[in-house]
């Protein structure tokens, strides 16, 4: 019984990596289609900055959280701790790659920021699976999680039209910040 369950998480982690890919790299390009609409812009890369290509994953695994909750909800350990270690280990992991790499190359590569975009998906949702099929760990962990998940989806919202003045919020195509 435990190796059909732990088989249907997998089958819906792996869905769940193809839906946050294809739904990530349309939202590259939702804000502009929109013709610059702000509200789009919270959901949307507003720019070519760091921090709103992080969107392009936080969103689409978001919304994929809700697809999952009702059938799996029951059925797994840890819902809210995978979910939230999952699009962390997505939003850490691109700028990680991102500064690694061009640290060493002094430019930016689109494959490679493509393929940094895939690898952080991946890597977040076999996580999500193992914490999802681990053994149940405390219940406070799933109320920090599910606080942390809603803190970063604020941040994002917020950032869009007030961002820092730092690096990974800089578009390095026009050299502004937040929406144009």
């Amino acid at each position: 019984m435990r190796l059909v369950r732990n088989r249907s998480v997998l089958i819906y982690e792996l869905v769940g990596i193809a839906f946050i890919i294809i739904l990530g790299s349309m939202l590259h390009f939702t804000f502009e289609w929109s013709g610059g609409q702000p509200i789009v812009g919270v959901f949307s890369a507003v720019n070519e900055s760091v921090w709103e290509h992080l969107k392009l994953a936080y969103w689409p695994a978001l919304l994929f959280l809700l697809v999952e909750f009702v059938p799996l909800k029951k059925t797994v350990a840890n819902f809210f701790l995978a979910k939230i270690v999952s699009v962390y280990l997505m939003v850490l992991t691109i700028p990680v790659v991102f500064y690694s790499y061009t640290a060493v190359t002094g430019e930016s590569i689109l494959a490679v920021d493509i393929a940094s975009f895939v690898i952080a998906v991946v890597i977040g949702q076999l996580a999500s699976y193992r914490l999802l099929t681990h053994t149940r760990l405390s219940e406070k962990l799933a109320w920090i999680s599910l606080g942390a998940l809603v803190a970063l989806g604020i941040a994002f919202a917020v950032f869009t039209f007030v961002p820092p003045q730092a690096p990974v919020f800089r578009d390095p195509v026009t050299g502004r910040y937040g929406i144009p």
